[in-house]
């Protein structure tokens, strides 16, 4: 069987002072992580303090877009079916995300995609990934 994803409705992402970079570069087309600057290991979700050493130096690093399927489901009792996963990015953090442009039957665990920008109710552009 054959279970094409689609695209659905997504809500806007919630922005703040610290969260507008992010999406401002989302709508250029490009994905951030933090770095810290302390201990050097980027981490997802972006947040001020690092996460792994409790530094406050961090600061925004272009991430590759690539990575792979760490764990993937798909609902498929939704009105419009959809893929959500864990992806490893290649700078290391793996980051929960939707999986887009697919065949949503053929994601596999190990698979390898690339970030790809899906708009949201507000025009805003929101990172999923899709094959490749």
């Amino acid at each position: 069987m054959t279970l094409p994803a689609a695209d659905r409705p997504l809500a806007a992402p919630v922005r703040d002072a610290f969260t507008t970079p992010f999406f401002d570069a989302a709508n250029q087309g490009r994905l951030l992580l933090r770095r810290c600057e302390a201990c050097g290991q980027p981490h997802w979700y972006p947040r001020p303090v690092c996460p792994l050493c409790g530094s406050a130096r961090t600061a925004w690093q272009e991430a590759s877009g690539r990575g792979t399927v760490y764990s993937v489901t798909v609902t498929r009792h939704a009105p419009v079916p959809y893929a959500v996963a864990y992806v490893t990015l290649e700078e290391g953090p793996t980051m929960l995300t939707n999986i887009v442009d697919a065949d949503l039957d053929s994601l596999r665990i190990g698979m390898a995609v690339t970030v790809t920008f899906k708009p949201a109710e507000d025009g805003s552009a929101i990172p999923m990934f899709r094959p490749g």
